[in-house]
C-alpha cells in the first residue's frame, strides 16, 4: 500500500498563503490522478482539487482561481499551492489516490485573524 505523508498546513491570516505538500511512497506517475482533499469540522470530506497523470487538473468552484495542484516527478511530491486563503477554508487537507485506499494523515489548515 502506498504511504501519503501531507506537510505545510498552519494558521495563516485570511488573504495569506499556503503551500500544502504529499510525500508519496512511489513514483507519482504511477498513478492516473491524484488529489487534495479537505475535511472541516462537521462536514463530510470533499474534493478540492486533482490532477491526472496527463496533467489535467480539476478544482471545485471554492478553489478555482486560489488554488494550484502540481506534481513534482523527481521528488515524488504532489502539491496544493493555496492564496488568498478565506476563513471557510479551514479544514484538514488530506492528499489521496482516487480508487485507493491510502489516506495521509493530513495536515491542518486554519486561517483566521
Amino acid at each position: 500500500q502506498v504511504q501519503l505523508v501531507e506537510s505545510g498546513g498552519g494558521l495563516v491570516q485570511p488573504g495569506g498563503s499556503l503551500r500544502l505538500s504529499c510525500a508519496v511512497s512511489r513514483s507519482i506517475t504511477s498513478f492516473n490522478a491524484m488529489g487534495w482533499y479537505r475535511q472541516a469540522p462537521g462536514k463530510a470530506r470533499e474534493l478540492v482539487a486533482s490532477i491526472t497523470r496527463s496533467n489535467i487538473t480539476y478544482y471545485t468552484d471554492s478553489a478555482k482561481g486560489r488554488f494550484t495542484i502540481a506534481g513534482d516527478n523527481t521528488k515524488n511530491t504532489l502539491y496544493l499551492q493555496m492564496n488568498s486563503l478565506k476563513a471557510e477554508d479551514t479544514a484538514v487537507y488530506y492528499c489521496h489516490i482516487p480508487g485507493s485506499d491510502s489516506w495521509g494523515q493530513g495536515t491542518q489548515v486554519t486561517v483566521s485573524s
